[in-house]
């Protein structure tokens, strides 16, 4: 990787791979120092994961923060310990001939801000161990609930006892754990089937690298994909300093930039529409920096979400 090589590159993820590998795989490709990704997808499943590269990394935050969609098809009548169809079998129930009325008033009542209690198969940390650990060495904790925010959830097909959901959500949120959810709320039971991630944030399935062409790792291709690190902001506010404000900001000095509302993240812009970083928006008007990009060169501009 060379240095000052920084971005986005927003892969399609295979299913039977785990978001670890994908990283492993082209860290090595593209022989970057640093690298992570924005936000976890089960093993089985597919679709959008953001490849954070050099000092992109340090937006993975921002990125997490963005609203996430889905599309998942539940298999209703069964209940596994993982929550999707790769787990054991815990019970089964016959569906009976449900209307497309029901699954909705029950899916209305898990949208809005509401309280999931995390899987046992998930990457969550407790006493130092993941949960994924713990539940394949045959424990079961108590997990505290956490608040969620699962902004819609429209039934897209009905072919009993198979549903097609299409779920937008805030970070955190479990579809597995939605599905079961709503196969109690329905008496049944439910686990996931499949599940697609079609988008996080501004990042869309259609625009992103093919799975295989992500795997096969030739470098001088995955860099055409790459997009500029302030890519992952698109939807955040910015405000654009002169050259004097910008040296400012760079040694850890707040600045003047108008237009933005207190205690809001901004991105921030030099002189050419270079970007600089995340800053932070204090009562005054006055910006803070907040996460500072050294190794840029001259983004493009990306049309908000």
């Amino acid at each position: 990787m060379k240095p000052g090589r920084s971005g986005v590159l927003v892969v399609d993820k295979e299913g039977g791979v785990t978001s670890f590998q994908v990283v492993s795989r082209l860290k090595r490709a593209l022989g970057a120092r640093k690298i992570g990704h924005g936000g976890t997808l089960d093993p089985s499943a597919t679709g959008v994961l953001p490849i954070l590269l050099g000092e992109a990394t340090k937006l993975s935050p921002y990125l997490m923060d963005h609203d996430k969609e889905y599309v998942t098809t539940i298999r209703l009548g069964v209940s596994t310990d993982t929550q999707d169809l790769t787990g054991a079998v815990l019970g089964t129930a016959p569906v009976p001939p449900l209307s497309r009325a029901d699954i909705e008033r029950a899916c209305a009542a898990l949208t809005g801000v509401i309280a999931q209690v995390p899987p046992m198969y998930s990457a969550v940390h407790h006493e130092g161990r993941r949960l994924y650990e713990l539940a394949r060495a045959g424990r079961e904790v108590e997990r505290a609930a956490r608040a969620i925010v699962v902004r819609s959830i429209t039934v897209e097909a009905v072919a009993l006892p198979r549903l097609t959901l299409r779920i937008v959500c805030g970070k955190g949120t479990y579809v597995r754990s939605l599905a079961a959810d709503l196969g109690a709320k329905l008496g049944v039971g439910g686990a996931v089937e499949r599940l697609i991630r079609t988008r996080v944030g501004p990042f869309r399935l259609e625009d992103a690298v093919p799975g295989p062409l992500a795997q096969e790792g030739h470098a001088a291709t995955l860099w055409d994909w790459v997009l500029p690190p302030d890519a992952a902001l698109a939807g955040y506010p910015e405000v654009a300093l002169d050259e004097a404000a910008t040296d400012a900001l760079l040694h850890g000095r707040s600045v003047g930039a108008a237009g933005a509302a207190a205690g809001s993240v901004v991105r921030v812009y030099g002189a050419g529409r270079r970007f600089l970083g995340i800053g932070r928006v204090l009562s005054g008007g006055r910006v803070k920096p907040e996460r500072i990009l050294h190794a840029d060169h001259p983004g493009t501009p990306v049309s908000p979400a």
